[in-house]
Order: C-alpha cells, then sequence, then structure tokens
C-alpha cells in the first residue's frame, strides 16, 4: 500500500498492521531511527569512538538499514538486523525504496547480501542479517543502539514484553541508545523495569509521541 508521503509498505490483512506507518513510511522512518536515535546518539550520547554498532529489532523492508548507510558522516556503522520472516524478493521489489531515494545499487545489495555473514555494503557500512526470533536473541554489551521496530504491541505483545526488554538491556553496551516509534505506557513501564531511563519524544506525522531509552552509564 502506498502510504501518507508516498512511500510505500507491507500491509498484512491477517493482523490488520503494516511494516510501517501508513502516514508515511519514509518520514517515520526518519524521523523516529536517524533524526531521533542515530543523529540522537552521535551529537549527545557522549560517544568518543567513530564506530556506532547499531541492532535493528525487526529488519522487515530494509527501510531502516538504507536510509542508515546513507547518512553522510564520517562514522563507520556495524549494522546487524534481526528478522524471524524475511520479505520476499518480490515484496523488496515492490516496495522501490531503492528508487525513491535514487540509491537502488544500494538498496539492492542490502538484500543480496548473506544472512548470517557479516557483509561489507559500502566503506562505512557493514550489514550482518540474522534470522531470530527477538526471544532467541542473546547479545551482552554489543551495541551502541537499538532501533526497536516489531510490530506493535496491539497486534503482537510478546515481542514488549519486560523479558524482551531485559534481553535489550543486555544487548546495549553502557550509555547505549534504544529508539522505537511505540509510546504506549505498559512498553514504557517495562522499559523501566529492565533498568532504562525513557523519555516521550514527539513523534512523526500521524503520531503524538514516541520513546527513546537510555541505558545509564555504568562504571
Amino acid at each position: 500500500m502506498t502510504t501518507g508521503d508516498g512511500s510505500k509498505t507491507i500491509h498484512m490483512p491477517d493482523l490488520n498492521e503494516q511494516y510501517h506507518s501508513k502516514h508515511g513510511a519514509l518520514q517515520e522512518a526518519r524521523h523516529v531511527f536517524i533524526k531521533t536515535g542515530l543523529d540522537f546518539y552521535r551529537t549527545e550520547a557522549e560517544s568518543t569512538t567513530a564506530l556506532v554498532r547499531i541492532l535493528e529489532y525487526g529488519f522487515g523492508t530494509g527501510l531502516n538499514a538504507l536510509l542508515t548507510a546513507l547518512q553522510e558522516n564520517d562514522l563507520k556503522i556495524e549494522y546487524t538486523g534481526i528478522e524471524a520472516f524475511p520479505v520476499t524478493k518480490e515484496e523488496v521489489a515492490a516496495m522501490d525504496y531503492g528508487s525513491l531515494l535514487e540509491a537502488a545499487d544500494l538498496y539492492n545489495k542490502l538484500h543480496d547480501a548473506d544472512w548470517e555473514t557479516p557483509t561489507p555494503i559500502t566503506e562505512k557500512f557493514q550489514l550482518t542479517k540474522k534470522q531470530l526470533t527477538f526471544e532467541e536473541i542473546d547479545f551482552n554489551q554489543e551495541f551502541d543502539l537499538i532501533y526497536f521496530d516489531a510490530f506493535g504491541p496491539r497486534t503482537q505483545p510478546e515481542l514488549w514484553t519486560l523479558e524482551i526488554f531485559e534481553r535489550v538491556y543486555k544487548a546495549l553496551d553502557k550509555n547505549g541508545v534504544l529508539v522505537t516509534y511505540c509510546a504506549a505506557g505498559q512498553v514504557r513501564r517495562n522499559l523501566q523495569s529492565a533498568g532504562f531511563t525513557v523519555e516521550r519524544l514527539p513523534g512523526p506525522p500521524g503520531k503524538r509521541e514516541m520513546l527513546r531509552a537510555r541505558k545509564p552509564r555504568l562504571f
């Protein structure tokens, strides 16, 4: 389906859910994950390294990875995308984000990369795609920034539990940051119970709020 800003997303009738906001897939991804996530980490999170390690919960159509790879800065990015049910080649082609962003070769490289293998996509961007459920994720302080882009708690509440966020907390290094489009009260409370400091922020068009969570610096 075509969203409000002209970009496309995948609609799943059985869940009455989309991969991205119906108000605008592209503008939602830019606002939540790039502006409020990557840009914030780079400028505000006291990072002293030229390398940022990103973990995405819900690789999906690859839009967040594509936008991240297109950022023009001096950062080197190691990007890990988790997806239990990869989209099909036909769905990748139908999204056509590569043409929309004038980055067709880059978009194709992201989706052609082998699963489970670190793959250099550009000089500054390395991608590792892992086919895992959220319950199987077990990283230990390996990431600086997490894009949490699961289907919403209305349709899949099991992806937003305290147990899941405890694994997320463990995966982040000290002073790590998590961003998500979701601002539900129970999600915020689960993040706090897992140990995060959580703030509500203005959401993308069509959504009043979103959440950003910080893992305290541990000495």
